[in-house]
């Protein structure tokens, strides 16, 4: 019986959707906008490509690569789903040493704070019984969508 091989992550995260090269963060880093929260920083630099992330956990961060490879693995899932609502550039998160402490809800509620505050995707609509008829579409920041 021939099996097919097991699916990956990267099926899903492709690597035209991350930032990989040094000169890239660096760029990122120098260039970039940013936003802060407790949990993260993130750094923001326009250009015409589409979204892509980079993550930075070190080991300040977390000492055990679990919870590093956790808070990484929520921000990518998140990504994810939000990667066609973002504006072009490329994206960084800096976690910081409060984020190996919070919940995979809060990690996700920081991160769409952050893009929120980089004007990177849209505010969030109010919570009520239905949209305004003039309100712009909106992402869903539940943990579902």
């Amino acid at each position: 019986m021939n099996a097919s091989p097991p699916a990956t992550g990267r099926a899903l995260f492709p690597r035209t959707a991350r930032v990989r090269a040094r000169a890239e963060y660096g760029r990122v880093f120098e260039q970039g906008r940013r936003a802060q929260h407790a949990l993260f920083a993130l750094h923001y630099a326009a250009d015409d490509q589409p979204a892509r992330l980079g993550l930075a956990v070190s080991r300040k961060v977390d000492t055990r690569a679990v919870g590093r490879n956790r808070i990484k693995r929520v921000l990518r899932d998140r990504f994810r789903h939000l990667r066609a609502h973002l504006a072009s550039g490329a994206y960084v998160v800096v976690a910081r040493p409060p984020a190996a402490r919070a919940t995979n809800p809060e990690l996700r509620a920081a991160f769409d704070q952050l893009l929120q505050r980089a004007r990177a995707l849209p505010p969030a609509m109010p919570t009520g019984t239905m949209p305004a008829p003039d309100a712009p579409p909106s992402v869903s920041s539940s943990p579902l969508s």
